[in-house]
């Protein structure tokens, strides 16, 4: 390789990006269990399940719709997984074979920009932790006038900002420190749900009522003949909430002991804790009826309703809690993508700290104002955008490659996956395809009073954006690839994808050791 194709892939490479070798591919079944009860057992998880509650559902339709979404989100996660167990290679790198060298910044971007604003939203709540805990100790002194068109007060903007702070010292310290909190914390996490379900027993005076209590859904009832108007979008908001953890879930399997172990750690972490957290969250939710008046589904509110130095220590467990999910979820994947977009100036620790900086700008507060904002503007939103990614993924790794990839090529210009100029015009064609049907449905659900004209066959669409994105994205990209084979297909000649020989992929054979010369 001559000089200048050195120096352009120096472009695609650094050290937080080369596959990870054997000596740190380490994690076992357990591993990914507690790394996903550390992501599931959070506030958000939690504040999902009573949401639904607040959107009129009863207490056993949430919890049976939690499970049946995150098992669905369960089947694209683990087929995506598999590459990053196989290669070792982490997410914004993998991406490289379905949109090129230089494409794969697009949806490595889009990823990236969708973790800053979950990153935003987990440092608000922790954030909100701190500042009732402030306000408990000193008597509501940190209560004070709203700060213009920030719209909190200055205590809020403080506590956030400690919260936010506290990130930067494990961001310092790089991937494995997440892990090793998530090992120590995910089973604490149990006994403080378990201790927050018996404080709902006692005050409600038995589970009977809550858990048996109809929807609002029934004859006769607030909702009545709504039920599937409101369950279509809030089953795509059970699998649009993790679909960025689909998307970059190589960046954890990538460490993976072997497949058996990201497998089954995985399948068992993911949709039986998020359905157990989905019960306490509407049996708590439902329990705050009893005792409040109304349904809390905030439980950092709900917290600071409470009585005693229990109050103070519970909102600290939920700092922690916080902390840990916001590590592993939101910190890591766009640190490792903001460093496949600038490799030759951001490393993991400066992605951690730019994915810090854009938390702060997007004014989380906002987006959770309301459990509707919360579930059908934000987590389905993100999910049409998102999906289709994952769409083009799994079908190019699947289907197309069938599995096979040269992994030294991902790490150069003028390798397999450089396509036309590093873009593989099959992706972005796809890609565009896919989101174009859920916009106006996006703007009629977020922005009511400017888009109300909006027809309803978009905003049907809408509620089934991320399913939506996903099979139009595999379907248009399965097919151009396919045609692009095809010496016949004068439209699509010239794609740069690599031909097939006996129904397989042509590729340069290298090993992905060749990949450390770059």
């Amino acid at each position: 390789m001559d000089d200048t194709k050195l120096e352009r892939s120096r472009e695609l490479w650094n050290e937080d990006l080369a596959p990870t070798d054997a000596a740190h591919r380490t994690w076992t079944a357990y591993h990914y269990v507690t790394l996903w009860i550390g992501m599931v057992v959070c506030i958000t998880g939690y504040m999902l399940g009573g949401g639904l509650i607040d959107q009129g559902f009863s207490a056993w339709q949430v919890v049976w719709m939690v499970l049946a979404g995150n098992t669905v989100c369960l089947v694209p996660m683990l087929l995506n997984a598999h590459a990053g167990a196989k290669y070792a290679v982490p997410f914004a790198v993998l991406v490289r074979t379905s949109f090129g060298t230089r494409g794969a910044k697009l949806p490595a971007f889009l990823r990236a920009m969708v973790a800053c604003g979950w990153f935003g939203i987990q440092c608000w709540i922790g954030g909100s932790a701190i500042y009732a805990i402030g306000n408990i100790m000193s008597g509501g002194a940190l209560t004070g006038e709203k700060i213009g068109w920030i719209g909190i007060d200055a205590g809020q903007v403080a506590s956030f900002g400690l919260f936010w702070a506290l990130h930067l010292y494990f961001v310092a310290r790089g991937p494995e420190s997440v892990r090793s909190i998530e090992v120590f914390t995910a089973p604490i996490k149990i006994l403080i749900l378990l201790a927050l379900l018996g404080w709902a027993y006692v005050h409600a005076h038995g589970f009977g009522a809550m858990l048996h209590a109809p929807s609002q859904f029934v004859p006769g009832g607030p909702k009545d003949g709504q039920f599937w108007t409101l369950f279509w979008p809030t089953l795509t908001a059970m699998c649009a909430m993790w679909s960025t953890l689909a998307m970059n879930i190589p960046d954890f399997t990538r460490f993976a002991r072997s497949q058996r172990d990201q497998i089954i750690g995985q399948s068992i972490g993911l949709p039986f804790p998020m359905a157990g957290l989905a019960f306490v969250g509407v049996a708590v939710t439902s329990a705050t009826v009893t005792i409040y008046g109304k349904p809390i589904w905030n439980p950092v509110d709900l917290a600071g309703r409470m009585e005693g130095i229990a109050v103070a220590v519970g909102l600290g467990i939920l700092t922690i809690d916080t902390l840990c999910v916001n590590l592993a979820a939101n910190v890591v994947g766009p640190a490792y993508d903001f460093a496949a977009i600038f490799p030759r100036h951001v490393n993991f620790a400066r992605g951690g700290y730019l994915t810090a900086v854009l938390g702060v700008l997007i004014m989380p507060w906002k987006l959770i104002a309301s459990s509707g904002g919360f579930i059908f503007t934000w987590l389905v939103g993100y999910g049409a955008l998102l999906g289709p990614v994952l769409g083009i993924m799994i079908t190019d790794y699947w289907l197309v490659r069938r599995t096979q990839i040269t992994v030294a090529d991902l790490y150069r210009s003028d390798g397999c996956y450089s396509y036309r100029n590093g873009w593989n015009p099959a992706a972005c064609i796809a890609f565009v395809l896919a989101v174009l049907p859920n916009i106006p449905g996006f703007l009629a659900t977020a922005f009511p009073h400017l888009f109300a004209g909006i027809p309803k066959l978009f905003t049907g669409i809408y509620d089934y954006a991320w399913f939506v994105g996903v099979l139009i994205a595999a379907i248009v990209y399965g097919g151009l690839m396919a045609a692009a084979h095809s010496s016949q297909s004068a439209i699509l000649r010239g794609f740069g994808v690599p031909d097939r020989q006996n129904g397989k992929l042509r590729a340069p054979s290298a090993s992905w050791k060749e990949a450390d010369k770059y």
